[in-house]
């Protein structure tokens, strides 16, 4: 039994480390977007597979039994691709996706939009200085209606350039609810704007606004590719894992 976890989502390293600690060999494929990466146990693989006909080229040559997707939510090309590659070769896929932050608390009461475009334009109608905590790779779509607004943007890797009245902080998580009560206290901060990442490790953000009567503006997660069997969690892509062999 050989298992291909397509991951960098926290998820996908203690998934790694579980089937390698039950004798299960595992190859962690990383898409290579984060200059430093946290590593999972085993072997790793940095890049792209060149989209799904690529993918199902790997799965050919390497003989992988089953292909878990534990990417992040909004990884979605990616996970189309698996499941385009993986019908195609009749691989076995799951998909770990940690649950939403929908039936949180409070969330009745965020802004809810469907992408980052809307998402800047809410957020230009709720405040002066957004804390934005959108990624990296997203921040284009921020860059033309929030350029005159003092935003915070936190990111992982530099993000180049950005609008003048802007401040980039590189951190990265998890973050303690101090420590995000602190950032948007001396930010000044009077919007958040994040996506639905879901799980524990970036929730603290959320806690602190609510603390600080902040409003909160979520992009919606993508639509996951159709007919294919998705967990909430590691220990049940593990069972799922063990049915298979």
């Amino acid at each position: 039994m050989s298992v291909l976890v397509l991951g960098g989502t926290a998820e996908a390293r203690d998934l790694a480390g579980r089937l390698l600690d039950a004798g299960v060999p595992v190859l962690s494929s990383l898409a290579g977007r984060v200059q430093r990466p946290r590593l999972p146990a085993g072997e790793v693989r940095i890049g792209g597979f060149g989209g799904a006909t690529g993918l199902r080229a790997h799965l050919v040559s390497a003989g992988h039994h089953a292909v878990v997707d534990a990417t992040h939510p909004f990884a979605a090309q990616i996970s189309a691709h698996a499941a385009l590659g993986c019908a195609t070769v009749g691989v076995p896929l799951l998909r770990l996706q940690r649950p939403g932050w929908s039936t949180l608390p409070g969330a009745a009461d965020w802004h809810w939009v469907d992408g980052h475009a809307e998402a800047a334009g809410v957020a230009a109608t709720l405040g002066a200085r957004p804390f934005l905590t959108v990624g990296r790779q997203s921040l284009g779509d921020f860059a033309e209606a929030l350029a005159d607004r003092d935003a915070l943007t936190r990111v992982v890797d530099d993000p180049g350039t950005v609008p003048t009245r802007w401040r980039v902080l590189l951190d990265r998580g998890p973050f303690a609810l101090d420590a995000e009560l602190e950032v948007m206290r001396q930010h000044r901060s009077d919007v958040l704007v994040t996506k639905d990442s879901g799980g524990s490790y970036t929730r603290p953000k959320l806690d602190a606004a609510a603390q600080l009567g902040i409003p909160v503006v979520v992009v919606r997660r993508p639509a996951a590719p159709h007919g294919v069997r998705t967990v909430p969690g590691v220990e049940q892509a593990v069972t799922w894992v063990r049915s298979l062999s």
